[in-house]
């Protein structure tokens, strides 16, 4: 019976943490290793080949690269619209499949052609967007075949465009079912009940929505957030088969510099992979700052 007792969760929480050492361990030691090499070569320091010159020339070239800042709005400009996007379309889908009931054959179906696509990789939904969006494609086909065209020219630019809509789109389709499977499982945790009490003291649908229980499940939906914001920031099949040559974003130029036949602009993609992570980081914890402080 002492198992069983208030001692039990700790003795517990202290058995699974010896469990889970090992294998945090070896994940600590390869992730860490691998970032300290990587800012070790960022500043020409190479101790397997003995080299120990101490240098900042990979964060000088990539401050001057050309179109930089074209390239650092439009990254961030992505990973902002997909992520606010994902999460309007995603939470409006979750609240609308909610009011179905699950247990009849139109609430089961709808549910599953709702959530069928989270297991196609990105790379896929990059491929389908240019099949669909391109002037060239499907839609634009249609189009013509309809008459509201007179050429692929008049078909508005979705991809390769330098605003990127063909890439958000992308991220858009891929992750609004995300979004909307973490909200139907926060909204099964809440409840009806408090929606439901504030409906009968007058409140309408959306009054008791977003003062109810919007703020019981927008934690959930800051760390969903963050995680699309995160991915879009720093991913790079969907924009480098959807987005425009120049300007390119930020992963990108950092994997046509990494795979440059100059070896010496290697030291510089690091560093630009680096210093884009870092500032990732950065708005995010802002981003997550923001949000408490407005909650409390």
């Amino acid at each position: 019976m002492s198992s069983i007792g208030p001692d039990a969760m700790p003795v517990r929480a202290a058995s699974v943490r010896r469990m889970v050492a090992p294998t945090v361990a070896v994940l600590g030691l390869l992730f860490g290793g691998g970032l300290l090499l990587a800012v070790l070569q960022t500043i020409g320091v190479s101790p397997f080949v003995g080299r120990f010159d101490v240098s900042l020339a990979a964060y000088r070239q990539v401050a001057g690269l050309p179109g930089l800042w074209a390239s650092i709005v439009l990254t961030v400009w992505v990973a902002t619209a997909s992520t606010v996007l994902s999460l309007g379309i995603g939470v409006s889908a979750a609240v609308a499949l909610r009011r179905l009931a699950a247990d009849t054959v139109l609430g089961r179906a709808t549910l599953f052609l709702f959530q069928a696509n989270l297991t196609v990789p990105h790379v896929v939904a990059a491929v389908g967007a240019v099949w669909l969006l391109s002037q060239s494609g499907l839609l634009a086909r249609a189009a013509f075949g309809l008459g509201l065209i007179s050429g692929p020219q008049d078909f508005p630019a979705l991809v390769y465009d330098r605003a990127a809509i063909g890439t958000i789109l992308a991220y858009v389709w891929k992750e609004v079912p995300f979004v909307g499977v973490v909200t139907l499982s926060l909204l099964a945790s809440v409840g009806d009940r408090p929606g439901q009490t504030a409906r009968s003291l007058g409140a309408t649908r959306w009054q008791a929505f977003r003062h109810v229980t919007l703020p019981q499940i927008r934690p959930g939906l800051i760390a969903c957030g963050t995680i699309i914001f995160a991915f879009a920031l720093g991913t790079y099949e969907v924009p480098a088969l959807t987005g425009a040559s120049q300007p390119k974003l930020l992963p990108v130029l950092a994997y046509e510099m990494f795979t440059s036949h100059t070896l010496a602009d290697r030291p510089a993609a690091v560093a630009l992979s680096l210093t884009t992570a870092a500032a990732g980081l950065g708005m995010i914890l802002a981003w997550r700052s923001l949000l408490t402080g407005a909650r409390r």
